[in-house]
């Protein structure tokens, strides 16, 4: 290949990777069925939980140190998410803020100091509008029909774009080999890799084998999971009887993930 062609070659793929970021055209040969299929040996059982579209509805009033903790250890230990000192390379899927730094829109001098300092569970939003999907150039991060926003490990290249659009700070990255920094190895949940990102599934493998995501098994009520679009569900009964709020709601992003006062 002559420095001409070289140059041309690499124009071509500059352009079709920025079509990819922006547009998406460039990647459509991407079969979204096989990006789930890759993502684990998982497969649907008789008793899998289905919905039209997953929702996760958190009591902050019921929330406590012990459940926080015991929802972050069980979370993290299940989907092999290493425990690294350092906050600039620290991995988490579910992880604690106070109330002022998850609503960050809602100030009120009038709102008493408990509220504000309130301990909050948060996570992937699974949004309804996911701006990580858009800006994924190898469609490595994508929406199953459910809402469930999934991560393809093996076609994640790195590029942290998601992490870059996602308004929520709900995804890591692996800038070491994750597994030098696990003591207990869940051998039915696949690793990552250093160079990945990596976030909250939903726990799309537990939900295929016909279990709650973790963290609601552990929370002792606080956290309720269903299918937002049956109106018989816990999720959709307990959002029409009580004020709930989501996460930046003027961004557009439509959160599955809704807190009640």
């Amino acid at each position: 290949m002559s420095n001409i062609d070289r140059r041309d070659f690499l124009k071509i793929l500059g352009v079709g990777a920025i079509v990819g970021i922006w547009g998406g055209s460039f990647f459509e040969i991407v079969n979204k069925r096989e990006l789930e299929a890759s993502i684990g040996s998982y497969k649907k059982a008789p008793e899998a939980l289905q919905a039209k579209k997953w929702a996760m509805v958190i009591d902050i009033k019921k929330l406590n140190k012990k459940i926080i903790n015991d929802c972050i250890e069980i979370c993290h230990s299940i989907h092999n998410v290493p425990t690294i000192a350092n906050p600039k390379e620290e991995i988490k899927w579910i992880w604690e803020e106070k109330f002022k730094n998850v609503f960050p829109e809602i100030k009120d001098q009038y709102l008493s100091y408990e509220l504000m300092e309130m301990p909050v569970l948060v996570l992937c939003n699974h949004c309804d509008n996911p701006p990580c999907v858009r800006v994924c150039p190898t469609k490595a991060t994508f929406k199953r029909k459910d809402g469930i926003v999934m991560m393809d490990m093996h076609r994640c290249i790195g590029c942290r774009f998601c992490m870059a659009g996602c308004p929520y700070g709900a995804r890591s990255f692996n800038w070491r080999d994750p597994r030098q920094y696990i003591k207990n190895e869940n051998k039915e949940f696949p690793f990552r890799m250093k160079g990945v990102v990596e976030k909250c599934t939903f726990c799309y493998e537990r939900l295929a084998r016909g279990l709650p995501p973790a963290c609601v098994e552990v929370s002792q009520g606080a956290i309720v999971f269903g299918d937002i679009e049956n109106p018989e569900s816990a999720v959709r009964k307990i959002l029409s009887t009580n004020l709930a709020i989501r996460r930046k709601p003027k961004l557009g992003t439509n959160p599955s993930v809704y807190y009640l006062l």
